[in-house]
Order: C-alpha cells, then structure tokens, then sequence
C-alpha cells in the first residue's frame, strides 16, 4: 500500500520514560498506472532522453563515432567538433547554460526537470512499466507480494528483475559507450573489457538497477539535494501543483447525482487516487511538500475522477500561490509568471547561447602553445647572435590537413633556426617542434643599456588561409 499518513517509527528509550522517533520505516509505494495529459508528456520525454541516451553512440559522423568522449586522447568528439582540454571554457558554458535553465523552469512551473527529464523519474517510469506488464498494476501488486511463495510468485518476480538487470546493464554499456567506441565495446565483451570499463559497465548498471528498481522515492526524498533548496527558486508567482482548498473542501465521498451544495460538500470526494497515483506516496492536499517531484500524475488522477462525476476539471492543477488566493485566470496568471526574474533568467540565456554559438562559429581550429626551455638558458650561439630554446605544441583540430609556417617578431634581427619549411599536420593532430631562436648581439655602448628580457611573438600561420593564424607572446633573454 502507499505509505500511510503516519508512518511507524523507530523509537529509542529516553529517560524519564519517554520515547523519541530515531527514523521512519519505509513503506512500500505501488504508485498506480493513470493515464492523461501530463502522463503522455512524461513518456514523450521517456522516450525522446532514452532514443538521445541510448542512440546517440550508433551515430557516425565523418568514419567515427558521432558523440565520443576519448579520454585517452584527450579529445570530445561531439558531430562534427573536436573539442580538446584547452577548449575547457566550453564545458563551463554548458554548467553555466544548464544551471540558468533550471533557475528558469523551476521560477516558472517547479520542479518540471525531476518530473519529466531526470534520470531517476525516467528509469523509475521505464522499471514501474515492466513491472505492471509482469504483475499487474496496483491492486494485483500489493497481492502478490502479500501471497505466501509458490512458483508463480517466483517466476513473475524473476522475470521482472531479469529484465531490470537488462536493462541496467545495457545502460551501463552504453555509458562506458560513449568512453569507447561502442562497436569495439560490444566486440570485446565480456572478457576482453579492461578492469576499468568492466567496473564502470557493472557500476552503472549496478546504480540504475538499485535506484530504479529499489530504492525509487527515497533517492528523490533522502539523496537528491535539489528537494531540499528548492524552496528558494519559488515565490508566490511560481507555477506549482496545488489543490484548490475552497473549491474542494469540505471533502467527502458521495454518489453521481448527489447536491453538493445542499449537502455541504465540496468537490473532493476522497477517493485518495492523487494519493494513490504518486511515485513518492505524499497526499497533495496537505499542500505543497519537498517530496513532491512535480510529476502531475495527481492531476491526471484528479481529473479522470472529476470526468466521472460530472465536476469541471482543475481541483489539483498547475497553478500559483497569487493566482489561487486572488482567482486570478488563466491570463491573468501567465502574465505573472513571466516577470522580471523569469524575463532575466531568459535574456541570460539567450546571451550565452548566442555568444556561445558565435564563438563556436569563429573559432579557430589552430591551438599553439610556447614553452621554454629549463634546461637551457639564453646563450651565445655563433660570434654575436644570442640563442633561446623553446618547445613549440601546435595542434590542428580541424578535420583536415594544414599546413603551418612559422615566424617570430618583436626584435630587430630576429630569426627562427631549424623550422626550414611548413609544418604539415594531419587532421586532429599535434606535433611538439624544438624552436631555437636567435638574435644579434651588439657590443657597441648602448647594448650595455639593453634589458636582460624582451617579450617577443612567435607567430603560427596557415598556408593559404591567412585568418587561421595564433600568435603567442613569451620572452627572449640576453646573457647578463
């Protein structure tokens, strides 16, 4: 049965006699199957994150795999970019551009990422199904777990956590797929695996099977810490599941044809289907509480039963807390929500967006780093020329061959030894050149004025495409 309202506790001896609650037992939840709108919206997600998650290292793109994270090489393959480790601001775009749209959704309507599109809802979702095609759905649950053991029991119970294990681990192979290229994976499997690709396969799998299939409300009521801070994205203009106290109080069971109004009721008739379709077991008409994961599987319930009765819809639904207390409309409250935080939230997001897809759209496919040499200092090379050693990185993450010449300038004189033609690099590549630089030396009066370092480029340019040019600053020393 869904966890009742006053769940027995653990209870520990004080003195004096009394007793304190140390924590609660869990109580099983069999969240019954409801059918609706926001129920259809859930498994459109379901299904859109499972065909991205599941199909995206199938893809091909240019002979490789479309979306593959080589660690080993350093390099993120995603479609048609290459991103390496110095492309590192990337990714804190994307933690900026993630964090700002989940600001955004939860100012706008709650916890609309844990109700449709987290991982946890989604596989919850995916496990609940099979179990209700193997055991049925609430009622035939509850009874088959209270049956005493016979080989039915067992050969339902087996099946069911067979294709859970399935599923875990086909969604831990295809997460280490993305870490190595899936068609090798599947190749190498079961033995061929390294330890570390074995661990992670088991791990995973491990970790969708136990929260999934196990553990279900208590990681979005125990582990996840967005429940316990999102009290602070809200205010009174959020959109939140709510249930509408004046219209359905006082509530009370009744028949169709019943006179609400004579009878004093409202049109709550307690069937407890909000209470009994939830995947965390709350009771929504206590209000608004940080186990609730924004699912609206409740409004679903609620509305199949207002059908029924001949009530109009919307005794729990989407509403805000300004929008409820002054009867707001529909209008009225849209209008509300988007507001100058929402409105803020948005611009940001656009910026970022914008300015993200520019700088992927300009950026420059050369990569150069200058390193100095430490083990050899400035010197004296030939009568009069003053040599410095360097260790010049060029690296070509475009996907076809260039090739590279290579200049310095900030000093009168000076010369690049050793680099005699252009550097060819093949796609995707790098190549770690020695560079020996030198400059002349005068030894007239004025060179005893000159400074001991002189910040100098080193200039990388592309044959035949002058725009795909780096040029570096580093230091050029003169002997004391």
């Amino acid at each position: 049965m869904n966890a009742p309202e006053n769940p027995v506790p653990v209870r520990a001896a004080k003195a004096g006699g009394d007793e304190i609650s140390l924590y609660e037992i869990r109580r099983k939840i069999y969240p019954r199957a409801v059918t609706g709108v926001f129920a259809q919206w859930r498994w459109a997600l379901v299904i859109l994150t499972q065909l991205v998650y599941y199909g995206l290292p199938w893809l091909t793109w240019d002979g490789r795999q479309a979306v593959l994270f080589d660690l080993g090489a350093r390099k993120f393959y995603i479609l048609g970019l290459v991103f390496w480790p110095q492309d590192v601001i990337y990714l804190t775009v994307i933690l900026v551009l993630s964090a700002y749209s989940l600001f955004l959704f939860t100012s706008v309507a709650g916890r609309l990422w844990c109700g449709y599109a987290c991982p946890q809802t989604v596989y919850t979702e995916m496990f609940l199904w099979v179990e209700r095609k193997i055991e049925g759905d609430r009622m035939a649950r509850m009874k088959l777990d209270a049956a005493p053991a016979s080989a039915a029991k067992f050969g339902k119970k087996a099946a069911k956590h067979g294709i859970w294990v399935a599923i875990g681990l086909w969604t831990g192979v295809t997460f280490v797929g993305y870490f190595t290229p899936i068609r090798e994976l599947l190749r190498e499997m079961p033995f061929g695996l390294s330890g570390w690709e074995t661990f992670w396969v088991l791990f995973y799998g491990f970790a969708t099977y136990g929260n999934a299939g196990w553990m279900r409300e208590q990681v979005c009521k125990y582990m996840c810490p967005y429940a316990r801070f999102q009290s602070v994205m809200f205010d009174k203009d959020t959109m939140v599941i709510t249930y509408d106290t004046a219209r359905g109080e006082p509530r009370g069971a009744r028949g169709k044809k019943v006179d609400i109004k004579a009878a004093g009721l409202g049109h709550c008739v307690d069937c407890g289907i909000c209470v009994q379709v939830c995947p965390t077991g709350i009771d929504i008409r206590k209000g608004l509480q940080y186990e609730c994961i924004g699912c609206a599987a409740c409004i679903d319930g609620c509305d199949q039963v207002m059908d029924k009765m001949g009530y109009p819809r919307g005794l729990v639904r989407y509403t805000t807390e300004n929008a409820l207390a002054a009867g707001y409309t529909s209008r009225q409250m849209w209008r509300r929500v988007f507001r100058l935080r929402t409105l803020l939230y948005t611009s940001l997001l656009v910026v970022i967006t914008v300015a993200a897809g520019v700088s992927l759209y300009l950026r420059n496919p050369l990569k150069v780093n200058v390193m100095r040499d430490r083990s050899t200092l400035a010197r004296e090379a030939e009568p009069g020329q003053v040599e410095n050693i360097y260790r010049l990185q060029v690296m070509n993450t475009d996907g076809t061959p260039r090739q590279y010449t290579v200049s310095a300038r900030g000093l009168e004189g000076l010369r690049i030894i050793g680099v005699d033609g252009p550097l060819t690099l093949g796609p995707e590549s790098s190549q770690m050149v020695p560079l020996s630089v030198r400059a002349p030396l005068d030894d007239d009066a004025g060179d005893k004025e000159r400074k001991r370092s002189h910040k100098i480029e080193i200039v990388v340019e592309a044959v035949g495409d002058p725009k795909v040019v780096r040029r570096e600053e580093t230091s050029f020393l003169f002997p004391r």
